[in-house]
């Protein structure tokens, strides 16, 4: 994802220097697109108005946000486009505070796809003014864009999304598993209920990973298990849990137990798919010993 966010920014004019926790992956990126690589994030703090940042978890934002903060200059701009709490983004924007830096949480939804083509749909939060002067670099990086309130409303919409893409993923690899048992031919199945009511992006885009039974990481699942644990954390502090939430947590604890963490979400077919594979079983007839 950052790897494409940083090159749509250069394309935009945007971009002047490049921070990687891994040095190599940073000096690479940097020479392909003639930008500085600082060594330290203080160092690219000093050298930029703003700085967009994505990274994997809370902990990892606020260890980047205090990193950074010695080096702004009072009236920067700290972006970050990571999912975390809503409560985490909150606590970076306070650290930022004292030196004058506006902090906007603005996580992204649309996969490696839309932030390679600069479509993602970024969800901000954080002050009206600061939304402004962010709005050219987001527009670079996106092609839908919204405020949608004080710091923290970005995360509480991107887990409002992240909800969402738990059901819709659950759904398709569920109705692909029963598809499959019913003997239908798989590709042309997607090719025309693609065009139908119940279509959605991931149905189009991830129910081919699928039908090859491979699930190369477009979002992966520790990923999405990290997000949807933000989003039963949120829905506790009212006394409620989500029953989508709660049973993709389960199925996503299973992969990961298995040694599937690392690959697209898409792979909770395999656990659909193992239904009716047991069910298959249960009703073969036994044999004579």
């Amino acid at each position: 994802m950052g790897q494409h966010m940083a090159r749509n920014l250069h394309r935009a004019g945007m971009l002047s220097a490049v921070w990687n926790r891994s040095a190599d992956k940073a000096r690479k990126l940097a020479s392909e697109l003639k930008v500085a690589a600082p060594a330290t994030l203080e160092q690219l703090a000093a050298g930029v108005d703003a700085v967009v940042s994505c990274v994997s978890a809370d902990a990892d934002v606020l260890e980047v946000t205090r990193a950074l903060a010695p080096g702004f200059r009072s009236g920067a701009l700290m972006l970050d486009c990571s999912t975390i709490g809503a409560e985490t983004a909150r606590q970076a924007a306070a650290l930022l505070e004292p030196r004058g830096v506006e902090f906007l949480d603005c996580p992204v939804s649309g996969g490696v796809e839309g932030a390679r083509d600069a479509k993602l749909a970024i969800m901000a939060g954080g002050t009206p003014a600061g939304f402004e002067l962010a709005r050219p670099l987001l527009e670079a990086l996106g092609g839908t864009i919204a405020h949608f309130g004080p710091t923290g409303a970005g995360q509480a919409a991107k887990a409002t999304n992240q909800i969402m893409c738990a059901g819709i993923i659950e759904a398709v690899a569920e109705a692909m598993a029963f598809a499959r048992a019913q003997g239908l031919p798989l590709e042309k199945l997607i090719d025309t209920l693609g065009k139908g009511a119940g279509s959605s992006w991931y149905f189009v885009h991830r129910a081919p990973n699928m039908v090859r039974g491979a699930y190369p990481a477009g979002f992966r699942v520790r990923l999405h298990a990290k997000d949807l644990t933000i989003c039963h954390d949120m829905a506790a502090r009212f006394g409620v849990a989500l029953p989508v939430v709660e049973r993709m947590l389960a199925e996503y604890i299973e992969l990961i137990a298995r040694g599937f963490g690392d690959e697209d979400i898409s792979a909770t077919y395999r656990l659909k798919a193992e239904l009716f594979e047991r069910t298959n079983i249960m009703r073969a007839p036994a044999r004579d010993a």
